[in-house]
């Protein structure tokens, strides 16, 4: 502290003399010439002639302008002002050499502006905090099974753990779908959901205008109210303040909105409404896994402690409910981990792969700047010969690095405001928090950070380089003529195969996310997806019998009118799409014929009974759904004008389910019971077989499913309900957009449509991992210019500080294949070693990235061994011109080089 006083009490003394330059320069000077003086007049005394006296004195004292700048260090008043001399020095040098400079600073903003994008999204999705009251303290929780499968919470098992638990501040649950909503100023399909009573206070937000939900709101039955966000309420509600007149139309009922939620609140799911969980009954199931749940740590309470004392609740209800439940443990993450756990994986890689480009950038740069200390050997050696001490030499590139890395860090950052709008038009929609993804404080400190760390490790190596010899040997040296050393000229392989190294890691990382996209391409879905014309409706729930009747009338109809439209060749409907929607998973059972109908009790016991029992997928489907998507019968009959609601009950089974099920018997007439799903505990009979298809992805095995008729079993299996009309189309499917759109207005104006192609829904599955092959393609397009820039500057370069070599080789009876052979070798050698390096590298680092593959290994010998012979070609060609150049040396000339 006594040092810092000091300092302070003597800074504006330094500063005086920093503005006082001229004065204190002179004062300096007139002091060593009076010292000198009195040293002449001293030799002049010994017997010295003055001239004599004058070089003995000169010879005594040493360099003036050495003496003068160790007395300007001594007096420590010079730093601004030689870091402005050395500035103005750099900006000098650098304006020399203008291709030098522009093509180190592109090549800098390249790098820090590709790494600045990435990280912004990065930052905006992965680490930027949730925009709530102490966000790290939201915990999503989820049901844990004996096999460690994770699922949404069953009613009871959450009262339970809500009750029991004293380590949460508040408990919720919620669940998420569009919506129909009609009653404002234009019908809209909207995402809704449904919230306990603690969601708010976990979430600790509260209405800007109007009010929360209270007691009275929060019960079965009670009079629905909602909450809407603030963008919905500006743009939809007319931004009144007076909330007592909106009335909203929501599942056939009127709706009140009682309050409007701050700016930019939209969980889950991006919603926009939200009503009391409350008004729909519990289901007294504990394997009726329907809602999420979020919950906040008490203060004090860590994640692990919350998750001990869940766990221990989860295993008392096991005991005390046995197979009852499935929950024998309770999984709890932080909501932000919980929200972007699926994007991480690739979001780090895609940082570290940019990352590999900036290194393969700050490589190019390097041998530029070796370049250029090479070519100023002599400037150098002059400087040491008057005085210049090595630190001198090295700060003074420290400062050329760091002008370099700021020019390059500017033009990165305006280069990654056009990468980040970009970034979000490919991103695929399952990004979360793309909304928060921009050029921010922390991402400008990123770029600062990495321009710093750019800069003094270009200035360091390049200083070390350049200082490592006998300056002023370099300077008779010069005078004789030599130019360039061996060290000099393997130094710069070196970095080029390193170069050539982190490129073949970028390319095989490339080639193994394209060879997964061939292989996912290749895949067979089990149906059609060109010229298919989609439409999302969100229908009004069909729970009692007359709803399912109007539901079935709707439908029926809809399919009818369509039928007559010009240019539709079949049509179709159901309840889940494939790629496009999450259908529900449940248990099956697999009755006798003689068997009666079973009660709920009776099905909870026959449950138990593992040899009768299996897992399937639930989709409602229509008899068109098949022909227009194109799903094969394989066996049996399709669904037709003979199954109404009061004939026996149908089912279609997928090949999977009739392989898995009965491997040696004949599936149809089987009788199987899943009203477990629907609420519906009649029977279904086996009536046809179809094709398996790809429900969840491409990349996911066909699971068994099990297809009912819309007709016979309307209702849905969950409140959210979306029922998909399909349409195959022999004209583009676009063109008839607007005429479906007028029937379905016609039949009912408060289901808005939502349109989309199959061609579409099929990409967008694709789309993550396009994006992903897409940034890494790039990159490694990238990485890989610039290496061949790289061998082909180093090899070049070594041809002309080697000339004089080759003119004695060729003198001395080289031929010119001889001198290309020699070339060529070298620039093979230095390739060789680069992809040798690579290889061994990319056999570690790829196996970071195997989550993101599919049917490739992360050590494919295809993709290794295409990518180094694309490589060593790749290198061969760059150092193919340096070469051709070297034949054709003529020996006179090159003997009298310099």
């Amino acid at each position: 502290m006594e040092a810092l006083m000091r300092w302070i009490y003597k800074f504006p003394l330094r500063l005086r003399s920093l503005f006082r330059k001229s004065r204190v320069e002179q004062e300096l000077t007139e002091e060593l010439r009076f010292h000198l003086e009195k040293l002449i007049e001293e030799k002049v005394g010994k017997g010295m002639t003055s001239e004599e006296a004058r070089y003995a004195a000169l010879r005594e004292i040493g360099g003036l302008e050495q003496i003068k700048e160790e007395c300007r260090d001594m007096r420590r008043v010079n730093y601004i002002e030689s870091f402005l001399q050395d500035v103005r020095y750099g900006l000098r040098q650098l304006r020399r050499s203008p291709g030098f400079t522009a093509v180190a600073v592109l090549t800098l903003a390249l790098g820090i502006g590709a790494n600045t994008a990435i990280f912004s999204v990065v930052y905006g999705v992965l680490l930027r905090p949730l925009p709530y009251p102490k966000p790290d303290r939201i915990v999503e929780l989820r049901e844990v099974d004996d096999k460690g499968g994770m699922m949404p919470f069953a009613d009871p098992n959450f009262d339970d753990v809500r009750a029991q638990s004293r380590s949460l501040d508040g408990v919720a649950e919620y669940g998420s779908g569009p919506e129909s909503v009609s009653g404002a100023a234009e019908a809209t399909r909207t995402m809704m959901s449904s919230v306990s009573r603690d969601f708010f206070h976990v979430m600790r937000v509260e209405p800007v205008i109007g009010r929360g939900f209270v007691p009275e709101d929060q019960h079965f039955g009670a009079a629905p109210v909602a909450l809407v966000s603030y963008g919905y309420w500006k743009q939809y509600l007319g931004g009144t303040n007076n909330l007592s007149t909106p009335k909203l139309t929501i599942e056939n009922q009127s709706v009140s909105v009682v309050g409007v939620l701050p700016p930019g609140f939209r969980f889950p799911f991006d919603s926009a409404i939200w009503v009391p969980r409350e008004l729909w009954e519990h289901l007294p199931s504990r394997t009726a896994h329907n809602w999420g749940v979020i919950a906040r740590l008490r203060d004090g309470v860590s994640l692990a402690q919350a998750h001990s004392e869940l766990s221990g609740i989860a295993r008392r209800l096991k005991q005390q409910y046995g197979q009852d439940t499935m929950m024998t443990d309770v999984a709890v993450s932080r909501l932000q981990d919980s929200l972007t756990s699926h994007v991480r994986p690739a979001l780090l890689i895609l940082l570290g792969a940019v990352g590999f480009l900036l290194l393969v950038a700050v490589a190019n740069v390097v041998n530029l700047l070796l370049a250029q200390a090479t070519a100023r050997e002599r400037e150098l050696a002059i400087r040491a010969a008057l005085g210049a001490g090595r630190g001198r030499v090295a700060r003074q590139f420290l400062t050329e690095a760091l002008l370099l890395c700021v020019a390059g860090g500017v033009l990165g950052i305006f280069a990654a405001l056009w990468g980040v709008d970009a970034l979000v038009a490919i991103a695929p929609h399952n990004l979360p928090r793309l909304e928060d993804v921009s050029i921010n404080l922390p991402v400008l400190l990123f770029a600062l950070c990495v321009s710093v760390a750019v800069a003094a490790g270009l200035g360091v190596f390049t200083a070390l380089r350049a200082t490592s010899g006998d300056l002023q040997g370099a300077l008779v040296e010069r005078g004789q003529g030599h130019t360039g050393t061996r060290r000099g000229q393997r130094l710069g392989r070196v970095i080029v195969a390193a170069q050539l190294a982190i490129t073949l890691a970028l390319l095989v990382g490339a080639g193994l996310l394209g060879r997964s996209l061939w292989r996912v391409l290749s895949v067979d879905p089990g149906f059609r997806t060109d010229h298919i014309l989609t439409m999302d409706l969100a229908l009004p729930p069909a729970d009692q019998e007359p709803a399912k009747a109007r539901r079935v009338q709707f439908v029926n109809t809809l399919i009818a009118q369509l039928r007559t439209l010009r240019g539709i060749q079949e049509v179709g409907g159901t309840g889940g799409l494939p790629l496009n929607a999450d259908l529900s998973e449940g248990t099956y059972l697999v009755m006798n014929p003689q068997d009666k109908v079973p009660s709920m009790q009776d099905l909870d016991r026959l449950f138990h009974d593992s040899t009768r029992t299996g897992e399937a997928d639930y989709c409602v489907a229509t008899e068109g759904y098949f022909r227009t998507l194109g799903i094969p019968l394989l066996r049996g009959r399709l669904f037709d004008d003979r199954d109404t609601i009061d004939s026996p009950h149908v089912a279609l089974i997928s090949e999977s389910l009739a392989r898995q099920r009965w491997p040696n018997q004949d599936p149809l007439g089987q009788t199987i019971e899943f009203g477990n799903m629907d609420g519906d505990l009649r029977f279904l009979t086996v009536v046809g077989v179809v094709g398996d298809v790809r429900v969840d992805s491409l990349e996911s095995r066909p699971r068994p499913l099990i297809y009912v008729n819309y007709r016979q079993r309307p209702q849905s299996t969950s409140r959210f309900t979306v029922f998909t009309v399909v349409m195959h189309t022999s004209v583009d499917p676009a063109t008839l957009t607007p005429a479906v759109r007028g029937i379905v207005r016609q039949l009912d104006p408060d289901v808005p449509p939502s349109f989309s192609t199959f061609t579409k829904v099929f990409s967008d599955s694709l789309k993550t991992r396009r994006f992903n092959l897409t940034l890494v393609g790039v990159f490694a397009a990238t990485a890989l210019l610039l290496a061949v820039a790289g061998i082909y500057g180093v090899m070049a370069y070594s041809v002309v500080r080697r000339t004089h070599e080759f003119g004695v080789r060729i003198a001395l009876g080289a031929s010119a294949g001889d001198v290309l052979r020699l070339v060529l070798g070298q620039g093979l050698f230095t390739a060789v070693v680069g992809v040798a390096i690579g290889i061994a590298g990319s056999f570690v680092l790829t196996r970071t990235m195997q989550s993101l593959l599919f049917g490739v290994s992360a050590t494919d010998p295809v993709t290794f061994a295409g990518v180094a012979l694309l490589l060593t070609l790749v290198a061969l060609l760059a150092s193919y011109i340096p070469a051709r150049r070297a034949t054709k040396v003529d020996p006179m000339v090159a003997l009298r080089y310099e």
